[in-house]
């Protein structure tokens, strides 16, 4: 197989955990249904497809960035994963934030398949809410657990974009220090249908 110039040196820069991570997903995962994945049904009790997002789940003053909300995960709830599903993943993303690279609030990993919701502050990452084996790894906040919407102020409003992914692998092989790209990375190849609830909010 031709890589494309450089290819070599990205994959030497790696981390050996990362660098495992990528080998693992790469060696006969790649299949067509992550090019077009089914659909999943995702809602939430705390706001519909289309709100703005109510200020419990808001970045708290904590965090410095000017917001007081309450910083909890909002509850989400999924159906219509293929039979052989193995885990779910779950995203939250602000693509409108002006960074380049829009920004990663929350990643959730390795939910066993029998899970089909989580609870309102699952993401809180000093309370045990996560069913047993889910993981929560690195937002750009820079540690695990759900970080809420705090756009710069006077912006216009900012979409959040929470997805869940039926996922074909039952653990995704990620570490402490695992980057949201890999995650992306490994879901794009390993995912077997996906949904999502969007929320808005201007500070």
């Amino acid at each position: 197989m031709r890589h494309p110039p450089g290819w070599p040196r990205v994959i030497i820069t790696l981390t050996a955990s990362a660098a495992v991570a990528l080998a693992v997903v790469v060696s006969g995962t790649a299949t067509a249904a992550a090019q077009q994945a089914p659909s999943l049904q995702v809602s939430s009790a705390n706001f519909s497809d289309g709100d703005y997002l109510p200020s419990d789940h808001i970045l708290s003053a904590s965090f410095g960035f000017g917001c007081s909300g309450g910083n909890m995960s909002p509850q989400l709830s999924w159906s219509g994963a293929p039979d052989d599903t193995k885990s779910f993943a779950i995203t939250a993303f602000d693509p409108d934030a002006p960074t380049g690279s829009g920004f990663w609030h929350w990643l959730v990993v390795n939910i066993p398949p029998t899970v089909t919701e989580l609870a309102m502050d699952a993401g809180n990452p000093r309370a045990a809410n996560l069913p047993t084996g889910a993981r929560q790894v690195r937002t750009d906040f820079g540690t695990p657990g759900y970080g809420g919407p705090c756009p710069p102020a006077g912006d216009h409003p900012h979409r959040y974009i929470f997805t869940v992914f039926a996922v074909s692998m039952d653990q995704l092989p990620v570490g402490d220090t695992t980057t949201a790209a890999v995650i992306g990375f490994m879901l794009h190849f390993n995912t077997l249908a996906k949904g999502e609830i969007q929320g808005f909010y201007k500070h």
